[in-house]
């Protein structure tokens, strides 16, 4: 911020004097609000990073708990398969008279 003065003075003769003053402020105050913000920041930072790789476990769980069911789904699959084939056998071989 930039301020001006003025200022005018009368001497007894009557004459009169200007001063022109400028004042320049840069703005700076004291820096613990900064750190303080800052600070802040990483530790949102961190907490959120944390978070997300917690998130993450838990996908890796969840996906490898369906894959687990997928396989059990297979594998009673082929054995279906399997005494599918084997009742078809038996029944062919009852018919040849075996």
């Amino acid at each position: 911020m930039t301020e001006e003065r003025i200022t005018e003075t009368r001497t007894p003769s009557g004459d009169t004097q200007t001063t022109h003053t400028i004042v320049h402020d840069d703005g700076r105050k004291g820096g613990g609000g900064t750190w303080l913000v800052f600070l802040l920041l990483i530790v949102v930072a961190v907490a959120a990073i944390w978070f997300f790789t917690q998130q993450s476990g838990a996908e890796v769980a969840k996906d490898n708990a369906i894959a687990g069911a997928a396989e059990q789904v297979g594998d009673a699959a082929s054995q279906v398969g399997d005494a599918a084939q084997n009742a078809g056998e038996a029944i062919e071989g009852a018919a040849n008279g075996n």
